[in-house]
């Protein structure tokens, strides 16, 4: 104890400076799902919180692994779609040449590959092969982009769209994205032609460098965002994509400049491994790519959702009388919107208007729709919002009432010799519960803004 003492005696600032951390690393731990304000930290805590919960959680690490092991079994049929599409708009050689760009110590590796290519490309467009060769490069682009798909909704909860819809909505990524690329591909050349013949100096040459560099990233920044808006089965709100594309974009901006200067040093590996030393760093790559992109929907996810999560602790652990307090005040906010003429609210307009956690009200709004208390209604036909409206007459629903069907609900009396092994039980719960309901079986919900004797008088 005396050198405990002695210690923060010593060095009292250190002493606070750890408490300071302890402190904050449990606020931003468990403490900020119970924090009420909504200010920026508060959401940017909660944000890389879930964030970092749900990349572990979920395992995201094995899911990069699969995937970088089906990109690699679609990667010939991918490019052989890709050099197909090029070859119709002239521009198979620039595909060529900016990949050999990428990749300057595998010249000779990647020259092998586009031999395959070639002879993919001849064997399904000459024959028997031309409908075969189509439709398998098909399907392993369809596998790989299911997969895909199957990831991101794992993150975001849902469920796959069907077979139709993939068939359909694959079907046109393949043919337009291929487009996309080369337009990509081909923007460096035609802004670098263009802005030397409008800045023809050559001190600017650094600028016109910068601008054309500028220009790839932003696409980059778009593409990882129509990633994280359309390949999810959700609702994905563009601004929450737009900020993972951008994180998501640098981060693999980032990791291809360290690729591309590490394969400078990959020729001293040649003599051991030859053209195979191409392969591992290739792989890790490729893995560490699906982790940026996994990474980036968890993140695009939290920023939309953690809202969802306030208050997890205590949610789980709600009392039973608190529960039914807001399971009360819940239905007197649906009677009296009702009785009013008001839009029909939603969970949002509880969070928003009362500070309910979204979570606890979603649980609340169901439970009085299986008791047949309140019902659900489509409030806007363009974005399908629903809002809930009550399902009885609002003279006829009182607070007794509505805590008797609240009680009734679910199973009841299944086990066949209880009222006979606790009779006396039984009948003092019985008892109980309808002195409950004849108590307050004369205040209407939508009444219970009044006192007690304005409701006797009424």
């Amino acid at each position: 104890m005396d050198s405990k003492k002695s210690f923060e005696d010593r060095f009292p600032r250190l002493n606070r400076l750890i408490e300071w951390c302890r402190k904050q690393y449990v606020y931003c731990i468990d403490g900020v799902w119970s924090d009420p304000a909504n200010g920026f930290k508060q959401k940017l805590v909660k944000t890389l919180n879930l964030s970092i919960q749900s990349f572990l959680n979920k395992d995201l690490q094995s899911t990069a692994c699969a995937m970088a092991f089906r990109t690699l079994l679609a990667i010939v049929p991918a490019l052989a779609l890709l050099f197909a599409v090029g070859r119709g708009f002239g521009f198979d050689n620039l595909l060529k040449s900016s990949l050999l760009d990428y990749f300057p110590a595998q010249h000779e590796v990647l020259e092998r590959g586009f031999s395959f290519v070639d002879s993919y490309l001849n064997q399904a467009s000459g024959g028997i092969f031309v409908g075969v060769g189509i439709l398998f490069l098909l399907w392993t682009l369809l596998s790989l982009v299911s997969s895909a798909e199957t990831a991101l909704n794992k993150i975001w909860n849902v469920q796959g769209r069907t077979l139709w819809r993939q068939v359909t909505d694959y079907t046109a990524i393949f043919f337009i994205l291929p487009i996309l690329i080369i337009c990509s591909t081909g923007i460096n050349v035609l802004m670098s032609s263009a802005l030397q013949v409008v800045i023809p100096f050559d001190f600017m040459t650094p600028l016109v460098s910068t601008l054309v560099d500028s220009a790839s990233v932003v696409l980059i920044w778009l593409f990882f965002a129509g990633v994280y808006k359309l390949l999810p089965n959700a609702n994905v709100k563009f601004s929450n994509a737009l900020i993972a594309g951008i994180l998501s974009g640098t981060a693999f901006t980032i990791l291809q400049w360290l690729f591309v200067s590490g394969q400078i040093y990959v020729s001293k590996y040649n003599a051991i491994y030859g053209s195979f030393a191409f392969l591992p760093l290739f792989m890790l790559w490729m893995q560490l790519v699906w982790v940026i992109t996994l990474a980036g929907a968890v993140l695009c996810f939290s920023s939309q959702n953690f809202v969802l999560y306030s208050y997890s602790t205590q949610i789980s652990k709600i009392s039973f009388d608190y529960r039914r307090k807001i399971l009360l005040a819940v239905m007197y906010v649906i009677c009296r919107r009702y009785k009013k003429g008001d839009t029909p609210p939603d969970v949002n307009d509880f969070t928003r208007l009362y500070g309910f956690p979204i979570k606890l009200v979603s649980q609340i709004v169901e439970e009085l729709r299986h008791c047949g208390l309140a019902l659900k209604v489509e409030v806007n036909e363009k974005t399908r919002q629903v809002g809930y409206v009550p399902a009885i007459d609002l003279q006829e629903l009182t607070v007794g009432k509505m805590l008797k069907a609240l009680r009734s609900d679910g199973d009841d009396n299944f086990l066949p010799d209880f009222d006979k092994d606790f009779e006396r039980v039984s009948k003092i719960i019985d008892k109980i519960s309808n002195n409950l309901y004849e108590s307050y079986n004369d205040i209407r919900v939508v009444d219970l803004d009044f006192s007690e004797d304005d409701i006797n008088n009424k």
